[in-house]
């Protein structure tokens, strides 16, 4: 049975010495009962008590490391079914298929398109992770195509062979890369294991229905080997998608150890064009595809996948936020205008982007409104005529900037007049209300 989180503060040592990653023993047993966190972090549990939390330590769903580098990326580790009961901690990775006969000048030029796939949102990078390498029945090939790719690209590797001799070529090649090895099927779950457990790398394992998959994973386990993903082996939409749900509710619910692994799925195995595919791994990364392997990466595909990726895996009970403070655009100088918005992230990168678009040099304040966006933000009170004039006094942009006129976004005018009292002797003008009319209403007034 699960301890509760103050069962198992009761067994920690409460020093509060920090080694564990939070600042206290009680808020490490918060997070253990809630398994975002291992008990191996705790460096001074005792044997006695070890042995006890163990099963309360463990993630329902265990949480693996795959690949080095600025792409490495976890999956698993969840501890919920749906988003707003909590929130979803580890995106699902996508990757991209590619065949180890492949011409070497083809794989090049495919590495190339494909890292140009990174884009700018809220201040974040968005891109997919990973490579799929599967081979096709030349070992020397598969080992060949699997260092290129491993030395020549940020790309983490996907290894797709049953061949255990042509897994260990390419595995050699690769392993400073920390690529998943897959896959283990009953055939050949005794080498592949070993060789997962040599080398201290991640192993899927697939077998032809969920049940199936059981036997498997235990004996893995038995093994010693903690870094599984599983892949339950349909290949027809539905049955793969109901597949995920029994899962991960058998995991979270249940309790089901042998299950409590991240999964991957293989739209490109189900549809028979990139569109489709498409719609499927958008199915997937809702409903809880750990690794989502396409046929290949298109801007129109992955591009909508990032984004859904981001906005399903964005806390909802922590909205994004920028820093609020005083922020200069286009090197403005004292007598440059003064805009002001709130803190939600998407408000901020939007605003900031049409001021730098404008060339127009500028002060932008950034009001901290919980992340909440103007609108919302004015009617729940946090972006007020009296909060923004007291903003504005104790921002220091008063030593920075002689100007004494404070442009307000267009869907607060209704704050103007409280602005006016709390500033008294500014100048309070009301702005666009779209952001995208910004830079003409800026350049019109450097015009005149």
């Amino acid at each position: 049975m699960a301890l509760t989180g103050i069962q198992i503060f009761k067994l920690l040592p409460k020093t509060n010495c920090k080694e564990c990653g939070v600042p206290t023993c009680l808020a490490f047993a918060m997070n253990l009962a809630s398994g975002k966190a291992e008990l191996d972090s705790c460096p001074y549990v005792s044997p006695e008590a070890r042995e006890q939390l163990a099963e309360a330590s463990a993630p329902p769903i265990r949480p693996v490391a795959i690949g080095k580098g600025v792409r490495a990326a976890t999956t698993g580790g969840e501890t919920v079914l749906y988003r707003h009961e909590k929130t979803f901690y580890n995106k699902t990775i996508y990757a991209a298929l590619v065949k180890a006969d492949i011409a070497e000048a083809d794989l090049k030029a495919k590495l190339a398109a494909w890292n140009a796939y990174q884009f700018e949102r809220v201040g974040l990078n968005l891109r997919p992770e990973m490579i799929a390498l599967k081979d096709a029945g030349d070992a020397a090939a598969f080992a060949a195509k699997a260092k290129l790719i491993a030395e020549t690209s940020e790309f983490n590797l996907v290894l797709m062979s049953e061949s255990i001799d042509a897994m260990k070529a390419a595995v050699d090649a690769t392993k400073f890369k920390r690529p998943l090895i897959y896959g283990a099927t009953a055939a050949n779950v005794d080498a592949f294991g070993a060789l997962a457990k040599e080398t201290g790398l991640p192993l899927a394992v697939k077998a032809e229905s969920i049940d199936a998959l059981i036997p498997l994973t235990t004996k893995l386990t038995e093994m010693g080997l903690k870094d599984i993903v599983i892949d339950s082996g349909s290949r027809e939409v539905k049955q793969a998608l109901q597949d995920q749900i029994v899962i991960r509710r058998a995991a979270l619910k249940a309790g089901n150890r042998a299950l409590g692994f991240p999964t991957i799925t293989f739209p490109c195995e189900m549809a028979s064009n990139l569109d489709v595919e498409t719609m499927i791994a958008a199915v997937f990364t809702a409903k809880y595809a750990g690794i989502v392997v396409m046929s290949d990466f298109k801007g129109e595909s992955i591009f909508p996948l990032l984004l859904e990726r981001l906005n399903i895996f964005t806390d909802p009970q922590r909205p994004m936020t920028e820093t609020q403070g005083i922020y200069e655009i286009n090197n403005p100088n004292e007598n440059s205008p003064i805009l002001v918005t709130t803190n939600f992230a998407l408000t901020y990168f939007i605003v900031s982007g049409e001021i730098e678009g404008s060339r127009v040099p500028s002060w932008l304040l950034i009001k901290d409104s919980e992340g909440l966006s103007v609108m919302t933000a004015w009617a729940a009170g946090k972006f007020s005529g009296d909060d923004v004039g007291a903003f504005v006094k104790k921002s220091g942009i008063s030593d920075k900037c002689k100007t004494q006129e404070l442009i307000i976004p267009g869907y607060a005018a209704a704050i103007a007049g409280d602005v006016e009292e709390e500033l008294p002797g500014w100048t309070i003008t009301v702005g666009p209300r779209e952001a995208a009319h910004i830079p003409a209403f800026l350049k019109g007034r450097q015009a005149a």
